[in-house]
């Protein structure tokens, strides 16, 4: 059979934060799939183990084992391949053979599975009903763990509803350039690991100005421009204090929700991703209760991790390196969709120049993709979904009005 797994290679490359990071490549008698894994510097504790004890190398020699468990394989069976993945490194979290070689192996024997039966990936998943684009979320200020000498708050998010895809990325794009009009006069500019303008304000500051910003373009380009914050709150949490610690003051749970409430409601933020600790539930139920007319998202909360999802969310970060295989993330998608959550399919602070995920979020049905919006990294997934948009004649979905 042509979709017969006939050798895998893998490799130590670059990510583009200058770190090492693992590349496999899956060749099948007829053809090949090749993806490289990303990694986050903002990782939650239940996601998937990136390399065993932080080694890529030692990755790289389990690599050898499994190399000769997968030769034989029918590609077609993604099931299985990512079955012999977790039943050979035998722990919950990948933490044996390091999640990165485990995602890397699966979505390579994905693209190799579709490139031998000559469609294209986002189909090879979803099918023909994958016939819609996401909106395009976009970070235009950062911090975080993402900067230094910036805001408190790791994301700060734009997301324009328009007729197409390519316009929503140029919008994005206009709104970085009109950011770093508006803030090099005053006050010094860096960039961050996404390529985000930092800058030394504090989080209410940032927001105001990129409230005007794009009041601004969504005037001058008639379109409906929200605005989202990734609160990344886990890293500013302590624990044995039970506070959240910004730099500039200390803040209760009770402040922080109240917190975060207020600054959606006076700016009109419409997406609020990771409000609270990544253990508290709770917090993140009374968030969603009081603004149930926005979208509240988990990443950290639910890790692309089906036995973590609850309905305290309408929103539910997708990041594949976080499951460990395609047939993991596929089941926390199904079990999001179960509860009628909106899919955004993300990136990695610190990634790589495949534009695989691109893809994955179409043939997943993502209504969201945050790719970022510059830098090669980010456009090479970008710039993936505007070929596909005019390949295909796909159109985005309606996600608002």
């Amino acid at each position: 059979m042509e979709t017969i797994i006939t050798d895998l290679k893998a490799r130590i490359i670059l990510d583009s934060r200058g770190d090492k990071t693992i590349e496999v490549e899956v060749f099948t008698k007829k053809s090949s799939g090749k993806f490289s894994a990303p990694s986050g510097a903002s990782k939650g504790r239940f996601e998937a183990v990136s390399y065993p004890n932080g080694d890529v190398n030692k990755s790289l020699e389990e690599f050898k084992n499994l190399r000769k468990r997968l030769i034989g394989h029918d590609s077609l069976e993604q099931e299985i391949v990512d079955k012999e993945l977790e039943e050979y490194d035998g722990t919950e979290n990948f933490s044996k053979i390091g999640g990165n070689l485990a995602i890397a192996i699966s979505i390579a024997n994905a693209v190799a599975a579709a490139n031998t039966l000559e469609i294209p990936l986002f189909r090879y998943i979803g099918g023909i009903f994958a016939n819609k684009l996401p909106l395009p979320l976009g970070n235009v200020i950062g911090g975080g763990v993402h900067a230094i000498n910036s805001t408190n708050f790791q994301e700060f998010l734009v997301i324009p509803q328009t007729k197409s895809f390519k316009e929503a990325c140029f919008i994005n794009a206009t709104i970085h350039k009109r950011l770093k009009e508006k803030l090099k006069s005053n006050y010094p500019l860096g960039k961050g690991d996404e390529g985000a303008w930092c800058v030394a304000l504090n989080d209410e500051e940032a927001l105001k100005i990129l409230r005007e910003v794009v009041d601004e373009i969504s005037k001058e380009y008639n379109v409906t421009i929200k605005i989202g914050l990734d609160i990344a709150a886990t890293e500013l949490y302590n624990e044995q204090k039970g506070l959240y610690i910004y730099r500039d003051k200390k803040l209760s749970r009770e402040e922080h929700i109240s917190y975060i409430i207020e600054l959606a409601k006076k700016y009109d933020v419409y997406y609020i991703e990771d409000p609270v600790y990544e253990e508290d539930y709770e917090g993140f139920k009374q968030i969603f209760n009081e603004l149930k007319d926005r979208l509240i998202c988990g990443d950290d909360l639910f890790a692309t991790n089906y036995k973590r999802i609850r309905d305290v969310a309408n929103a539910i970060i997708i990041k594949p390196n976080q499951a460990g295989t395609l047939t993991r993330t596929i089941r926390a998608v199904e079990e999001a969709r179960k509860r009628n959550m909106v899919l955004v399919t993300a990136h990695r602070s610190g990634e790589t120049e495949s534009n695989i995920i691109s893809h994955i979020a179409i043939g997943i049905k993502s209504e969201i993709v945050k790719f970022g919006v510059v830098g090669g990294e980010r456009i090479s997934k970008l710039n993936e979904i505007i070929r596909l948009e005019e390949k295909y004649n796909l159109k985005p979905i309606r996600l608002f009005s």
